[in-house]
């Protein structure tokens, strides 16, 4: 009886502690999923190898671990060698998978700049293990995908990070004007693999697959040369880790749901979505100790908050107060794209004025086509004209000395005496990028025949 008390005092704890957090009629176009989603999964069959094994779902596989590429795992095998590894060890390899015996090799662990500073480890594994976990991967997310949450959208077919930015613009539109921001602390690589194997095993019978999933949790790291185990997280790197991550998520997911939260999640980051601070901070609360106790997953404290919308940023997007919110670029995002333009067009970069802007393009068209779905266009106006005016002062240093400028002002169409007055001003590049006669030599004209997109529509 003592243990049965001590269950209700935990789950009256997470509960909302505000009726205003309870839906309503006025709100029935942004109610979160019911939490009568379907819990048996179609994938508790004996025969889930069989299924992997298959012709078409190897094909698929291959093509995708193709069109990925990405590098070498510890055995330096790269991915355009793949395919004739497996015309020529396939049958042996199939007999490992099912039979159950398939060992995968350490990943290899490497480090990247996160945008938001510090380094996220990835784990590399071989090219090989990619191709069996994608074909996993694939057909358990077949089955698993139909059960998750609504309000889900990290890694998971035809949803993406725009759709889970405008479901949370939906949410603050309806009056939902503050956010439980949680952020949990190095999720990836603090999965407990036994809950998480747990989840697994109520989906799949077949052991042979349970067997292959935990061998791919515990096959280790390589780090300066050295194999150290694995007995908790997910590496990042591999197919198979974000499933598994929404699958451990889920119960997350479940649990606001069964709380009436309205709420987006997009892997690890999750925003719920209140009308009041005192009941954000009542959530707040509520889902520290639940993914404590149940998922073991502790909260990062100084990247978690109860705040105003536009005072938080979500998958690099952030809203403005207005009544009805507009999308906007997330103050952080701006100060990173800037920096990285800067890279790209310093004045000593000893490139010609080309190459540069094909440099800059590129990664130009990349962030558009994220960021363009921003709704204050005027933002990225700026940006364009600020990119020219770096642009601009590169092609004044290059042009050196004051002779060659007024050669080249004249080249560019620009009558003598002025030519004259701005190639012998003593002004430093960027305020000579302002000047009309330096606009009048090097136009928008000039750098869109270079090739440089433009950021703002239109």
């Amino acid at each position: 009886m003592g243990g049965k008390r001590q269950k209700n005092r935990v789950a009256s704890a997470s509960e909302p502690e505000s009726r205003g957090e309870s839906p309503s009629d006025g709100t029935r176009g942004t109610e979160p999923s019911a939490a009568r989603r379907d819990t048996k999964s179609p994938a508790s069959t004996e025969m889930l190898m069989e299924e992997v094994c298959q012709r078409d779902n190897l094909k698929t596989a291959l093509k995708q671990v193709q069109e990925n590429k990405g590098g070498p795992g510890i055995n330096g095998m790269t991915v355009d060698k793949l395919t004739a590894h497996l015309k020529e060890h396939w049958p042996a390899l199939r007999e490992q998978l099912l039979n159950g015996t398939y060992q995968p090799t350490p990943v290899r662990r490497v480090e990247i700049p996160k945008p938001g500073g510090g380094m996220r480890k990835l784990g590399i594994p071989t090219v090989l293990d990619r191709f069996v976990q994608q074909a996993l991967m694939q057909i358990l997310q077949g089955l698993w995908d139909r059960t998750f949450s609504e309000s889900s959208f990290g890694f998971r077919p035809r949803r993406s990070q725009h759709h889970a930015v405008t479901a949370a613009q939906k949410y603050i539109t309806a009056g939902y004007r503050w956010v439980v921001d949680l952020d949990l602390e190095k999720f990836f690589d603090r999965v407990n693999h036994d809950i998480l194997m747990a989840r697994v095993a109520r989906r799949v019978a077949d052991k042979r697959a349970l067997k292959l999933i935990r061998a791919f949790l515990n096959a280790g790291v390589m780090e300066n040369g050295l194999v150290s185990p694995t007995d908790e997280g997910t590496p990042q790197g591999g197919p198979l880790s974000p499933l598994l991550s929404n699958l451990l998520l889920d119960d997350l997911d479940r649990e606001l749901e069964r709380r009436q939260l309205r709420f987006v999640r997009y892997a690890d980051d999750c925003n719920v979505y209140v009308r009041t601070k005192r009941a954000g901070a009542r959530v707040m609360e509520g889902l520290k100790r639940f993914l404590a106790k149940k998922l073991k997953l502790k909260v990062n404290e100084e990247k978690s908050a109860v705040a105003r919308p536009w005072e938080r940023k979500f998958l690099g997007f952030s809203f403005t107060s207005h009544r009805v919110p507009r999308r906007r670029i997330a103050p952080k995002a701006l100060e990173r794209f800037k920096e990285r333009v800067k890279e790209l067009t310093r004045r000593n970069a000893g490139i010609g004025i080309e190459e540069m802007v094909e440099r800059l393009a590129s990664y130009l068209r990349g962030w558009r086509g994220y960021f363009n779905f921003c709704e204050t266009p005027s933002v990225l106006q700026r940006l364009d004209a600020w990119i020219r005016r770096r642009l601009r002062c590169v092609v004044w240093k290059q042009w050196k000395q004051g002779r060659t400028r007024f050669s080249e002002l004249l080249r560019h169409g620009i009558c003598p005496t002025d030519a004259a007055m701005i190639a012998g001003s003593g002004r430093g590049p960027w305020r000579l990028a302002r000047h009309n006669t330096v606009q009048a030599a090097l136009p928008n004209a000039f750098f869109d025949s270079l090739g440089l997109p433009l950021l703002a529509p239109g």
